[in-house]
């Protein structure tokens, strides 16, 4: 983490606790439960790994939170949840559901239960052949109501996370060379990553006609003068994720490669200039694909042409609420991040894609990298 960029606070996490709560109030929801998960750090701070042995946070409408784990693990789970005390084990020998049903008994909150959408099914069946009769709840309407918009402390981190990954990108670009292969650029865009301390950096790299394919081939591909090079990634600071496409030629590239290229850089930039509060997702969508459709490609999701949304939220996961997408009404509010990335794909030559994620404020979209200048040019 860069210096003077903050994590997450307790208050933070406490206000957004608070949200949670209200959402549940007004939603007339007793409680939301979740397993180890982006949904669970976001909330409490805790990351748990998921295995066959379930480890499940309650959060309800009134009262602390409860904590269900095996017994074994329970003092290390003391430790994350940091003094909490409605912590409630299971032996190898008894059942987690009933600890979970349990708690949400005590609590009172049994009429209707909200579920995390990514609870696993066999925690989410568990618990509720110990509640027959209750009313069981898509968690999203807690979840992504409270992360889909971000506080200026997590664009400060996804900005940190953004800045680390164009200098690893930057970085990575000088050490093109004949007969390289995607490993090995790979290699050199995560030891970037590293060096400039974010370890868990990495991307998706494809050469030549394979960048057609929008993530990639499973052939094995070597660099050549004149192919296109498509790199993808990203990397999390304090779990805050970046997600940017830098698509440049090795050598000079051809008329061919920078009309497409140019075209590519329209779209991007005719979603940008759509995004506001109170403009529909899919209207960004629908922007960038008409710049694509125009010059004759398409229609809709036909290639060549854009074989995918125009862009996806982002933020504690590289994916996650909502999209921009056809038939996607959400409205944009300040707060709102996503990447904008239609791509032009053109099989068995090249493809095009250039990825830079954005913000929504109250007067109208802010990257957080700025787009590539031309395609000799991939960094602003």
């Amino acid at each position: 983490m860069t210096a003077g960029v903050k994590p997450i606070t307790a208050d933070e996490r406490g206000a957004r606790l608070e949200k949670a709560r209200q959402l549940m109030v007004d939603n007339k929801i007793g409680a939301l439960y979740l397993e180890g998960g982006s949904s669970l750090f976001y909330f409490t701070g805790v990351r748990w790994g998921l295995s066959e042995r379930p480890f499940a946070c309650i959060i309800p409408a009134k009262g602390e939170l409860g904590w269900v784990c095996p017994g074994f693990e329970e003092e290390r789970a003391r430790e994350l949840v940091k003094g909490q005390a409605d912590v409630r084990v299971w032996q190898e020998d008894e059942s987690p559901y009933k600890q979970i049903a349990g708690f949400l008994k005590d609590r009172g909150a049994t009429g209707r239960v909200a579920v995390d959408e990514r609870l696993r099914h066999f925690i989410f069946s568990g618990v509720k052949k110990e509640l027959p009769g209750t009313d069981f709840v898509d968690g999203e309407l807690v979840t992504a109501g409270c992360r889909m918009i971000k506080s200026a402390t997590e664009l400060a981190l996804m900005q940190n996370a953004s800045d680390i990954t164009i200098e690893a990108f930057r970085a990575a670009f000088a050490t093109f060379r004949e007969g390289m292969t995607q490993g090995d650029l790979q290699a050199n865009i995560a030891a970037a990553h590293r060096a400039l301390g974010a370890p868990g950096g990495s991307a998706s790299v494809s050469f030549g006609k394979f960048t057609a394919f929008p993530h990639g081939s499973i052939e094995p591909q070597k660099l050549v003068e004149g192919d296109v090079i498509q790199v993808d990634g990203g990397c999390a600071i304090d779990g805050y994720q970046s997600d940017i496409t830098r698509t440049t030629v090795f050598g000079k590239a051809s008329a061919r490669q920078i009309e497409i290229w140019e075209l590519e850089k329209k779209a991007q930039a005719a979603a940008f200039a759509v995004v506001k509060p109170g403009t529909p997702c899919e209207a960004v969508d629908a922007a960038a694909r008409k710049v694509i459709t125009d010059a004759g490609f398409g229609p809709d999701y036909k290639v060549p042409g854009l074989p995918h949304r125009t862009g996806h939220g982002i933020g504690l996961d590289g994916h996650e609420w909502t999209n921009f997408v056809r038939g996607n009404k959400t409205l944009l509010a300040p707060g709102m991040c996503f990447s904008n990335e239609p791509m032009i794909a053109i099989y068995g030559e090249f493809g095009i894609r250039l990825e830079d994620c954005l913000y929504v404020t109250e007067g109208g979209a802010q990257y957080f990298t700025q787009p590539s200048p031309s395609i000799d040019k991939p960094f602003a």
